[in-house]
């Protein structure tokens, strides 16, 4: 069957159930809420009736940073992270303004770094950018 892309927000089981799939940590109801509502952008791919993948970014129209790029194991190899990605920049593509500058970044899951390069991303640290930083806090 054909993958059928759309630019829409996931209800929060289907996008826990995602998370799951890849054996990522599931945050709790209420966050998974929160951070779906507040999502700039949302792209998902749906196989029939089944959501087997998604991304979304968040952002402030000058910096963005992607995440949730999921696809289902069974599903994967099939391009369709890449055809999220590249409708995730065109989207930010789009709503940048004549002469703006967008800055677009993720932290890739390990061993997903060259996924990422061929979509054209940079690994930190380079030449223009040191390395990337986080900050994880548990309640």
């Amino acid at each position: 069957m054909d993958i059928l892309y759309s630019e829409a927000i996931p209800d929060v089981d289907t996008y826990r159930d995602l998370r799951t799939s890849v054996g990522w940590a599931v945050f709790c109801r209420e966050q998974s809420e929160k951070a779906l509502k507040n999502s700039c952008y949302c792209v998902i791919a749906k196989d029939g009736d089944q959501t087997v993948a998604m991304g979304r970014a968040v952002g402030d129209g000058m910096y963005y940073t992607i995440v949730d790029v999921i696809v289902r194991p069974c599903c994967q190899g099939r391009k369709i992270g890449s055809e999220i990605i590249k409708r995730l920049v065109d989207r930010i593509k789009c709503d940048a303004p004549d002469g703006g500058r967008i800055s677009i970044q993720l932290i890739a899951a390990v061993g997903k770094e060259g996924f990422y390069v061929k979509q054209g991303f940079k690994v930190l640290p380079n030449e223009n950018a040191g390395p990337a930083l986080r900050k994880v806090i548990y309640t």
